[in-house]
């Protein structure tokens, strides 16, 4: 399979336009069989009311659900239960982090939370993770596939939302195997089932299925770790955040906790806590902490590409999968 992902293929764009087109019916079909109500925070919260090509966010994990089914040899069609479910659900995940981290914008516009009310939001949330379930209800082993990688989503969050309380240095510190495992959890896990459901949808065997998984959890750490560059160092206009909300929220992240392992760390810890995020940008920069960070984000996606290369796919579906691999650990696209 080596020689597919270095011939010359579709774009990611492409692929992920294309994959929101084809899902885009079914997603919009789901979402409005809620209440009224939830339906319409649902639609404020992947931006149709907005409109755009960009709407509602790019689609990588709806993407991974139906590029799993071709890579299994089906119609792109069949994997479009699994990307409206993995849609819904990361979806209910946004609105539900946005609330802990207390992030008042989301792709440049004010958070659901902040537009409709705390209380709303949950319950919105809470409708697309129901209907998530639902989705999957009728296929074998969807449900069971779903439950367990958002139990690990879920226990991921639990760590990062505890790594605030832990002190910057010293024993008790946040440690670079913890964040990783943590970024699994939070990051890797939907993405892993994303093309694990396509996969199963597609008619894979358990082994194909389970290795799309693994590929799909290192792929997603490299996101995350992608993700916490941006963090700190990315534009606005790309994230729709604001510069250096990471460091001044306190978030323990890979390139933060590298610098802090270096002979600056004592500087850079008096920096954090003092909330000089742009001096400790500069300084975690210096110090080798956005390099590491891309270098571990290179490495986990180069085990995704092992794992692939030796599963038997699709020829074209692999292609596509090599070009959206590109583009996961470049989030600046």
């Amino acid at each position: 399979m080596t020689a597919v992902f270095r011939a010359e293929r579709i774009s990611a764009d492409q692929v992920l336009s294309s994959t929101r087109e084809l899902v885009g019916p079914a997603l919009r079909e789901a979402v409005a069989g809620l209440h009224p109500w939830l339906a319409e925070m649902a639609a404020y919260s992947f931006g149709w009311r907005e409109g755009g090509a960009e709407a509602g966010g790019k689609g990588v994990r709806q993407a991974l659900a139906v590029l799993g089914a071709r890579a299994a040899g089906a119609p792109a069609g069949a994997g479009v239960p699994g990307a409206v479910a993995v849609e819904l659900v990361h979806a209910f995940s946004l609105l539900h982090d946005d609330i802990m981290d207390g992030d008042a914008t989301r792709r440049g516009r004010p958070a659901l939370w902040k537009a409709y009310g705390t209380g709303p939001a949950v319950l919105a949330g809470d409708a697309l993770f129901a209907l998530a379930v639902g989705v999957l209800a009728d296929v074998p082993g969807g449900v069971r596939l779903l439950s367990g990688a958002l139990a690990d989503v879920m226990r991921g969050q639990a760590d990062d939302l505890l790594f605030a309380a832990r002190p910057w240095t010293g024993p008790e510190a946040v440690t670079p195997e913890e964040y990783r495992v943590m970024a699994e959890g939070k990051t890797g896990a939907l993405l892993g089932c994303s093309l694990a459901l396509g996969a199963l949808l597609g008619g894979a065997p358990r082994p194909v299925v389970a290795a799309l998984d693994r590929a799909g959890r290192h792929a997603g750490v490299a996101f995350q770790l992608a993700d916490d560059v941006l963090g700190i160092w990315g534009r606005p206009e790309v994230t729709g955040k604001p510069v250096g909300g990471d460091l001044r929220e306190g978030k323990r992240t890979y390139p933060v906790l590298t610098a802090l392992a270096a002979p600056e760390g004592a500087r850079l810890r008096d920096l954090l806590r003092g909330h000089r995020t742009a001096e400790a940008a500069a300084l975690i920069e210096a110090a080798g902490g956005r390099a590491a960070a891309l270098s571990e984000a290179r490495a986990h996606m180069a085990a995704a590409r092992t794992l692939l290369d030796g599963l038997p796919l699709e020829p074209g579906a692999a292609a596509e999968l090599g070009a959206l691999l590109d583009a996961l650990a470049d989030r600046e696209r």
